[in-house]
């Protein structure tokens, strides 16, 4: 399980390094394999041991080519989903068009979600942290069935 928010850097080669704290759960889980694609939400990237990507890809090849809505959802996940490995060094590269999508710069954060990590530009990261709070502190949301039971 994948929890935390990480201030971490992207080199000029567009490498991420990955937290120590997380390394060997993911060379034991997944040899240090990871695919990263976007997030189709939010402006940010999605990166997944391969073991957890490998479901995402089953529940993706259910979906029919022929449904737009769900072609769509598979055209954009698996078509910029990219495979790699974490260096000796604990470095994963992040290529060019993922990058652009979330706007990432030298300074970025690696956020633990479960089974995943999400990947912000630093100021996207805080504007939706504060985005999230204000709506939190409002009470601006539908209060769903699992919401109603959830306490801290």
């Amino acid at each position: 399980m994948f929890r935390g928010a990480n201030a971490i850097s992207l080199d000029t080669k567009g490498r991420v390094t990955i937290p120590t704290r997380y390394r060997q759960t993911l060379v034991d889980d997944c040899q240090g394999q990871l695919v990263c694609t976007i997030d189709t939400q939010q402006p940010c990237l999605l990166l997944y041991p391969l073991s957890e990507w490998e479901e995402i890809e089953l529940k993706l090849s259910r979906l029919s080519s022929m449904n737009p809505h769900e072609r769509r959802l598979q055209r954009l996940l698996l078509g910029y989903a990219m495979e790699g490995e974490i260096d000796k060094s604990g470095r994963f590269l992040l290529s060019q068009p993922l990058r652009t999508h979330a706007q990432l710069n030298k300074d970025i954060m690696l956020v633990g979600q479960f089974n995943k990590f999400e990947i912000w530009s630093t100021e996207a990261w805080q504007a939706q942290v504060q985005t999230d709070i204000a709506t939190e502190q409002a009470k601006e949301f539908e209060l769903t069935e699992r919401l109603q039971d959830f306490s801290l």
